[in-house]
């Protein structure tokens, strides 16, 4: 049966679907490109998997997603102590922002953002199908994104998620249909992602070849050979470059995709540079001490006052407890002599321990943080935006510190 012929036999529902069929060693993969807010791509993967017989399907998600997806009260069971502790607390603020991003759009047109998604997990275990995982983790992903750029450019990707999440413009349906062409992740890093090869190649790119990889490395654990067929349902924005990449990837399925799985070592020039500073500062306090011992105390007091002021004016815009505050001011000024967690962690932790966030918090988090007063009023979300403006305000004393500690040498 030729391609036109599979084309004139669907159901009208899927005649304007963008699907694809690639055979690899023996097996073919019916790839369905959805947009992952749209009644149509439900419909779509629901019709596919009763029109035709698969073996397996595979779905665009990686295990915390899918749990996340079965399980959306999961995340009330979130430890903050050990989130902040595990310096895990941007990628859950990401994770985050990202959720009310999808919620925001999936609210115009009640339908739950990745419904197509579960949808093929749904359809799969209703015929005892087995569901392939193949997305890399998200938690990765953001992290490689976030590596591939420089330092400036990040400010760019903070305020793409950022804008996502306060942007109040009603989206039109034509506009939703749109994202068949694009990628939710790109989209929530607004122009941002399109206008950079790096962004597009971690978010994009990079998870072209990690699920080409990880179809035939499922295919091959599963015995898969002639004749069998799996259901690949995916972003649209990944259709053409995964179906091309399943063509031609040569190489050992397992070791690409743990390749592309692997976290980057981070840079370490703004390490050293921050290292070098501190130890440029604490030298001149040094030295203002051997030249008179009143400028070095004030030398010293500076330092106190700069770091640990900085540090405690990121709490207080926190709207921190004082306990949060006064440990934000003590922990900034011993930072250096106390590797390990950021002085922001530190404050953050008291927060979670003296305001506990309630079940309610935990309820509510994902509509509170799509509101800039929701920061506010949420206890978890308030705790996160404590630990990174506590943090930021370190580095920014640290930096002020040195330089006025330098120029009152010369």
């Amino acid at each position: 049966m030729t391609v036109t012929d599979i084309a004139d036999s669907l159901p009208p529902v899927l005649r304007d679907q963008p699907i694809e069929r690639v055979t690899r060693d023996g097996v073919e993969y019916v790839v369905l490109g959805t947009a992952h807010v749209s009644r149509a791509s439900v419909e779509a993967v629901d019709a596919l998997l009763a029109h035709e017989r698969f073996d397996a399907v595979a779905v665009e998600l990686c295990d915390s997603r899918a749990q996340g997806m079965r399980d959306p009260d999961a995340f009330k069971q979130m430890d903050l102590f050990q989130v902040i502790r595990q310096g895990k607390a941007g990628m859950v603020a990401a994770s985050l922002v990202l959720s009310s991003f999808q919620k925001r759009l999936a609210e115009q047109y009640g339908i739950q953002p990745g419904a197509e998604m579960k949808a093929a997990m749904d359809g799969a275990e209703q015929r005892a199908l087995p569901v392939w995982l193949v997305d890399r983790e998200v938690g990765t992903t953001l992290r490689r994104a976030w590596h591939s750029v420089g330092f400036w450019q990040r400010f760019g990707l903070l305020g793409g998620l950022i804008a996502s999440v306060f942007e109040r413009e009603a989206i039109e349906e034509t506009e939703i249909e749109k994202l068949k062409q694009g990628d939710m992740l790109e989209s929530a890093f607004s122009e941002f992602a399109s206008e950079s090869a790096p962004l597009f190649r971690s978010l994009i790119a990079e998870r072209d070849a990690y699920m080409a990889a990880r179809l035939r490395e499922q295919a091959t654990r599963a015995g898969f050979g002639e004749g069998r067929r799996v259901l690949v349902v995916i972003g649209a924005g990944h259709l053409k470059g995964l179906c091309e990449l399943l063509r031609s990837q040569q190489g050992d399925p397992a070791t690409e995709a743990a390749e592309l799985a692997s976290t980057p070592a981070k840079s370490r020039w703004p390490k050293w540079v921050a290292l070098g500073l501190v130890l440029a500062v604490f030298a001149a306090i040094a030295f203002a001490f051997h030249r008179d011992t009143a400028l070095g105390t004030a030398a010293l007091r500076d330092w106190v006052l700069l770091t640990g002021g900085f540090a405690l004016l990121g709490a207080v815009i926190a709207g921190a407890h004082p306990l949060s505050m006064l440990s934000a001011f003590i922990a900034a000024p011993i930072k250096p002599f106390r590797p390990g967690i950021p002085s922001g962690g530190i404050s953050a932790m008291v927060e979670a321990w003296v305001r506990r966030p309630r079940v309610a918090d935990f309820e509510t988090l994902r509509d509170d943080i799509g509101h800039w007063r929701g920061w506010w009023k949420n206890r978890v979300a308030r705790t996160l935006l404590n630990f990174f403006l506590v943090s930021l305000g370190t580095i920014v004393g640290e930096y002020t510190a040195g330089i006025h500690i330098l120029k009152s040498l010369l």
